[in-house]
């Protein structure tokens, strides 16, 4: 039987036990971690600009982050899903597009934030965001395959709107034909339980920064089905990159690179999560 990746990647959105998703930088970590056992992978804007010398918002071009994202595709078995900011459009046909283009690559599903990417990065008036999602979430369904589209309200990440406008977005935008509803850390795990429970579809959560300090089941318990990392991965690996790096170089010490992982460990970890067949 032929294997249906996206109904796969659609299942592991289950009530009650949800799952990781890994973000990756490269074909390298996105086989590291589906080798230590992640269901699934998604490529992360931010971790994709560090990897080319770029800061987040809004550097990646489309066809930058869709050459990516497929490398990760042919670089696992697992599903992967595209982070894909704001679209790379603000127009509601051009954001349409790219989902068509993100299904082409292999992806599972995608995200669209509600962001512009400019100046200061404020939020799409509600309207206009809300025809964003409906076009996306319209291509989404027409493609006949499994396709989870996830849409984005990042206004309180951003400090663009608070909580309650931004559970009038999700809300909107569940209506609006969207699988999946994300609010990027909202001021605290109480007001994340009040964004899962004004929705009826799936909510994603976001565990960094003040959200790392809980545990799956934390989130579970709120009702989360569905766990990014966003750029913490990639962000977590800088920090050891300069800790180690400046032991060296501002006092000669090489003793944190006895710390490094085996060669042969991670070439296990490489064999492990790849798709080399």
């Amino acid at each position: 039987m032929r294997r249906d990746i996206g109904a796969e990647f659609r299942a592991l959105h289950r009530p009650g036990d949800p799952f990781i998703l890994a973000n990756a930088w490269d074909a390298g970590s996105a086989k590291l971690l589906a080798g230590l056992g992640a269901e699934a992978i998604a490529t992360s804007s931010s971790a994709h600009a560090f990897t080319l010398g770029r800061p987040d918002m809004g550097r990646i071009s489309r066809e930058e982050a869709l050459g990516h994202a497929e490398t990760l595709v042919r670089a696992v078995t697992v599903p992967v899903s595209g982070d894909f900011e704001n679209g790379f459009a603000d127009a509601p046909d051009e954001v349409a597009e790219t989902i068509r283009l993100a299904a082409e690559v292999g992806l599972s599903g995608c995200s669209i934030e509600d962001t512009v990417m400019s100046g200061d990065n404020p939020a799409y008036d509600f309207e206009l965001a809300v025809e964003r999602v409906r076009a996306a979430a319209a291509a989404a369904k027409a493609l006949g395959r499994p396709f989870v589209f996830c849409a984005r309200a990042d206004g309180v990440m951003n400090g663009a709107y608070n909580v309650e406008e931004a559970i009038r977005r999700i809300q909107a935008f569940e209506k609006a034909g969207a699988d999946l509803l994300y609010v990027p850390l909202p001021p605290s795990m109480e007001s994340l339980v009040q964004i899962v429970k004004s929705v009826s579809k799936p909510v994603n959560a976001l565990a960094a920064g003040r959200f790392a300090k809980y545990s799956k089941a934390d989130f579970a318990k709120a009702g989360i089905r569905r766990i990014s990392t966003g750029s913490a991965i990639a962000r977590a690996t800088h920090k050891k990159l300069v800790d180690v790096t400046t032991a060296m170089l501002d006092e000669g010490d090489f003793s944190p690179l006895l710390e490094a992982a085996s060669g042969k460990a991670i070439d296990y970890m490489l064999q492990a999560g790849g798709n080399d067949g």
